[in-house]
């Protein structure tokens, strides 16, 4: 029986797996060995519905011969997957350029048990565009604004926006005082990765991460902070506020791991992406969006 096809658009539509060096008949057989958790009946099952690309796009059968390097694509599929229920906005788009409002707890791009629940996937869908590629990521934990390409031709070109470090990023948290502290205040540290694996840590050493903190509210039981990141580690915000002894209201990271509990839509981490602002690399022009997101 001839395996039906599907069009395969671009990597971020799938995931992606260079298979290694082994003596695998068979892609199939790589396959088994790479992901031990997916059993041999799914993967049979994904290949006979087309879900199981090769670096053409042609569907492979589970007689494919299996050679090293063979660049494979897959297509994530989650059980029972959570439906996020709140939706995001969008903001501008153009030929180029598409600025999206992220709600919390919405992935950007398909992890974990996220597949269809993430802003790619329902921008993808409501812009009926699937050349979208995120050009900078925000943890599912915090709201606001996330740019995307919308043309193959110019993303390198707004790519390298975030690479040169030639966009300005300002946050905006809630988190306790710091009555002790000068502001503005610049943290600088070394960031690296912890344990468990999704977590991060400061350690002694040369930093890699800084981030200029500003007061622009005061009250009784939280004080409304402004942070410009001026690196983009994994987590660095809620790392820095956290080892100020400032936590961000709602983190269940940082500074203890908090037990694993299904998402509490009534306290999300008072986080959010409120501004972007660049010089457009097409035009020239000064560009700047913001958040419509509030933080309580």
């Amino acid at each position: 029986m001839d395996t039906p096809a599907v069009p395969f658009t671009r990597d971020s539509d799938a995931s992606t797996v260079h298979l290694p060096a082994g003596s695998w008949a068979t892609v199939l057989d790589a396959l088994c060995a790479r992901f031990a958790a997916i059993g041999r009946a799914q993967w049979l099952e994904r290949i006979a519905r087309g879900r199981v690309l090769d670096g053409c796009g042609v569907a492979i059968t589970p007689q494919t011969p299996y050679r090293a390097g063979l660049r494979i694509h897959y297509y994530r599929e989650v059980a029972a997957e959570p439906v996020i229920p709140f939706a995001e906005a969008v903001l501008h788009v153009d030929e180029h350029l598409v600025v999206a409002d992220k709600p919390h707890f919405l992935p950007v791009t398909p992890s974990g048990g996220f597949v269809e629940q993430t802003l790619l996937r329902r921008l993808v869908r409501r812009l009926d565009n699937p050349q979208l590629v995120p050009l900078h990521r925000i943890d599912r934990a915090t709201a606001g604004l996330v740019l995307f390409s919308a043309n193959p031709a110019s993303r390198a070109a707004y790519q390298a926006l975030f690479r040169e470090r030639r966009i300005d990023k300002r946050y905006e948290a809630l988190a306790p005082a710091l009555p002790a502290a000068s502001f503005p205040l610049l943290r600088r540290s070394r960031i690296v990765a912890g344990e468990p694996f999704f977590r991060m840590r400061e350690v002694a050493g040369e930093p890699n991460s800084e981030t200029r903190i500003e007061v622009i509210g005061r009250s009784d039981s939280c004080w409304h902070y402004a942070l410009f990141p001026r690196s983009g580690r994994k987590h660095q915000l809620r790392v820095h506020m956290a080892a100020l002894g400032a936590p961000i209201a709602g983190d269940t990271l940082y500074p203890a791991l908090a037990e694993a509990a299904a998402d509490d839509h009534a306290n999300p981490l008072r986080l959010l992406a409120r501004e972007l602002a660049f010089d457009d690399p097409l035009s020239g022009a000064p560009r700047r969006f913001e958040s419509r997101l509030a933080l309580w």
